[in-house]
């Protein structure tokens, strides 16, 4: 047969459910599984317990931020900055010290401490990113304690800041798996493809959607404090930041030419890949709690 008479074989697609299987579904509900009933429990019981479980997310979370930078060719001051993380955290939960002090020691010291390094030709590039990781990952991670916190801030019941945590998560994780899956079963449509080419117009659909009805969901068990209509609004708000989140991380594992900052999670990467969202979340809706429901 010659070249010109050949007709070119076509590939069929894969069925739905083998997508999902490619797209290591099982490890992810997996870790849900295990996961969920976990973060429930510590977050129930609050206290110290809470507060050791978010400087584990901000610690291990802060790590993998600098491995991505030292991938850059930048030279963060670790210690210093895992230790001016966790004494934000701290503060949000003892309100011992202020933040404003916590935040012009750690520059003045991360300033000090460039002063004698040899190299001094990236200098403000190493200032930077050691900063830049303790407000991203440490300052934006002390709202998950300032929010489990706000009860007693306010002087109301203690469960409710609980249950306002468990909000937080159970919205943020409907967006990213309302997105996931929307994403692998219908994604056609690049959402951002210079950023996350694999993020699609119809998981970010799919991913609002999902926090909206989880919010409403959440209104009628959870959080009866809350309207449904504004649980609903509170759930898009969150889909919306949830999905800003991912893609911001999504934007600084790209410029240092990483795809997942760890692999310690299963099917989700490093921490830092599971919590992003949350990043974004849990400040926003701990202002509107704050200022609006509570």
């Amino acid at each position: 047969m010659s070249e010109e008479t050949r007709q070119p074989v076509p590939t069929e697609k894969p069925r739905t459910w083998k997508r999902f299987l490619n797209a290591d579904i099982l490890p992810r509900v997996a870790v849900i599984l295990v996961g969920v009933p976990c973060l429930y429990l510590i977050t129930l019981r609050g206290g110290v317990f809470f507060l050791i479980l978010a400087d584990l997310i901000i610690l291990l979370g802060l790590r993998e931020f600098y491995v991505l930078m030292r991938a850059k060719g930048y030279q963060p001051f670790e210690v210093l900055g895992y230790f001016c993380a966790l004494a934000v955290s701290w503060y949000a939960w003892g309100r011992g010290i202020g933040v404003p002090l916590i935040l012009t020691g750690s520059l003045l010291l991360i300033m000090i401490r460039e002063l004698f390094r040899r190299d001094m030709s990236r200098s403000l590039g190493h200032i930077a990113v050691t900063v830049f990781g303790i407000m991203y990952v440490g300052w934006m991670g002390s709202h998950l304690v300032m929010l489990r916190q706000l009860p007693a801030t306010l002087g109301v019941e203690d469960h409710i800041g609980a249950r306002l945590v468990f909000f937080a998560a159970l919205v943020t994780w409907a967006t990213d798996t309302g997105a996931y899956l929307c994403g692998v079963a219908f994604g056609r449509h690049k959402l951002i493809p210079r950023i996350s080419p694999n993020k699609t117009v119809e998981g970010a659909v799919g991913g609002l959607l999902a926090a909206g009805f989880c919010g409403w969901i959440c209104s009628q068990t959870l959080t009866p404090f809350l309207t449904p209509l504004a649980a609903t609004v509170v759930g898009l708000i969150a889909g919306v930041m949830a999905q800003l989140g991912d893609l911001v991380e999504s934007m600084i594992k790209r410029d240092a030419g990483i795809k997942d900052s760890a692999e310690l999670i299963p099917g989700h990467g490093g921490v830092l890949d599971r919590f992003d969202s949350l990043l974004f979340t849990v400040p926003v809706l701990y202002y509107y709690f704050r200022f609006f429901i509570v």
